[in-house]
């Protein structure tokens, strides 16, 4: 056997491994597999077709066939992001047609001006009536007329119409609102629904085939990560963009707007991407193009320090806006307050941490509402909530949130000390009455 044989051999050889290697990872994978099948024939018939350039092109070639299998195991893995990350042009591009701005319009009155004759003022003083009469303006209501009052921002979550934006933006039951799309169209929206416990609200608009965004891993965000956000700055200035990192995790703030109402939102996100009134209710974006955030706040005493709502927090509320056409809250049930060093020693409590079960000043306010889960599960007045599925209730861990971040039907395991026993008790999650 000559050389040119031994070398047609091997190359037979490596191709029937590779494509018995091929063959079992497809199996494997199954569906996911098949989305790949192309990807992989062209690597196969690349290793088969004997062509082996040198340098730079053969170079790229390895680099395709390597980005074909990490796009494999990602899917295997069902880590929704590619392989790689994107440029910010190439996250403008894709996220931009999903981006919407939101136009707030109402009736407002319309007034009109005319002069009403006066008597004559220094008739009394001088005795006699000076040659000229005074006509007063005075302005009265004429009608009322529709005019745009405000704006912000929202983003597709799905093709059939379905947005996302802060509660703030479409909190007036009197008015009403437009979404202009990316490419100048006009549509009247409908509000779905508003969130009583986060400022956030779903939109909806006729139409299909829309483009959407999806959420990505809130929990996995760390400080100093490239984001990106885009929104209608300053109400006027539709889809603009800027770039940042996230500053900061978990932050608690108090926002208000312009109407002196205000919220106490918890577990923001901190970002020096340049976020502007009319931006409230815009994504705040990684750099695989996955909505990590909503922008809902920025800080009225500094610059370049904006807020936004963790993506992790919004799933929830979307994904009970698309089952159940509204937003289904789970409960638990009680009344509390935050056991801290000050509480403990005023009551010699035995622990420093947890939630005291207390009820309210007013005689309505009961410490655990009748039939409620807590209820149920066995909890009463002055329990101490210590742990929930095995971690400590303290400043880091909240009851509140913990809470929020459940589903309905959810089950907790609570550690709770009761009349100086500690006890671990299970309670079922159900929906918050309206």
């Amino acid at each position: 056997m000559n050389l040119l044989d031994s070398l047609k051999q091997y190359k037979s050889s490596l191709i029937v491994s590779v494509a018995a290697s091929l063959i079992t990872t497809l199996v494997v994978v199954g569906v996911a597999g098949a989305l790949v099948i192309n990807k992989r024939v062209a690597v196969l018939n690349f290793l088969a077709s004997g062509s082996r350039e040198a340098g730079e092109q053969d170079d790229q070639k390895k680099d395709g066939a390597k980005n074909v299998v990490n796009d494999l195991l990602n899917k295997i893995s069902g880590d929704a992001k590619p392989a790689t990350e994107l440029s910010m042009t190439d996250i403008v591009k894709k996220s931009k047609p999903a981006v919407v701005s939101i136009v707030i319009s109402k009736d407002v009155p319309v007034y009109e001006q005319y002069y009403e004759k006066q008597n004559n003022p220094f008739k009394d003083i001088f005795g006699q009536d000076v040659p000229f009469d005074f006509n007063v303006p005075q302005l009265r209501q004429k009608g009322t007329e529709k005019k745009d009052i405000g704006g912000g921002t929202g983003f597709f979550i799905s093709s059939d119409g379905l947005i996302v934006t802060n509660r703030h933006v479409v909190v007036d039951t009197a008015a009403s609102y437009t979404v202009i799309t990316n490419d100048g169209k006009k549509y009247p929206a409908e509000v779905i629904a508003r969130d009583s416990v986060l400022d956030v609200a779903v939109v909806k608009i006729k139409g299909a085939n829309y483009p959407y965004l999806e959420f990505g891993n809130s929990d996995k965000l760390e400080v100093g990560q490239t984001v990106l956000a885009i929104g209608n700055a300053l109400g006027e200035f539709k889809n603009s963009v800027s770039v940042g990192i996230v500053s900061g995790l978990a932050r608690s703030i108090v926002a208000g707007d312009n109407n002196g109402s205000s919220e106490r939102l918890d577990q923001v996100i901190q970002t020096d991407a340049a976020i502007n009134p009319g931006n409230s209710g815009g994504p705040l974006l990684d750099t695989y193009g996955k909505v990590i955030g909503v922008n809902v706040a920025v800080a009225g005493g500094g610059q370049s320090i904006g807020f936004a709502l963790p993506a992790n927090s919004i799933k929830n509320v979307v994904e009970s806006v698309k089952k159940t056409g509204k937003i289904v809250r789970p409960f638990l049930g009680i009344r509390y307050v935050p056991i801290t060093k000050e509480l403990k020693d005023a009551n010699k409590l035995s622990v420093d941490y947890g939630v005291l079960v207390v009820r309210g000043d007013k005689p309505e306010e009961l410490a655990v509402v009748p039939a409620s889960p807590a209820d149920k599960a066995g909890i009463v007045e002055n329990d101490i909530i210590l742990e929930v599925d095995g971690k400590k209730l303290d400043e880091n861990i909240q009851l509140a949130l913990v809470v929020r971040n459940k589903k309905v039907g959810d089950k907790m395991k609570l550690k709770i000390l009761q009349k100086g026993e500690t006890k671990e008790i299970e309670v079922k999650l159900e929906a918050l009455p309206e």
